[in-house]
């Protein structure tokens, strides 16, 4: 159970992330490969895709 929420939340996370373009969000060094790699639209747009494969595979498991 604890799973799901966690994948879900996540999910919704990462969608209000890209949404909102939450500049502390794309600025952390995690990020910032996939900011680098794919600019800041393409990273918004991977992170999105990355929220909804992420509240898919809660809803699944």
């Amino acid at each position: 159970m604890f799973e799901k929420i966690f994948a879900v939340l996540g999910g919704v996370f990462c969608i209000c992330a890209s949404y909102y373009d939450w500049d502390w969000f794309f600025e952390n060094m995690k990020a910032q490969p996939f900011v680098r790699l794919f600019g800041r639209d393409g990273a918004r747009t991977f992170y999105t895709v990355l929220g909804i494969i992420l509240m898919v595979l809660g809803l699944l498991i």
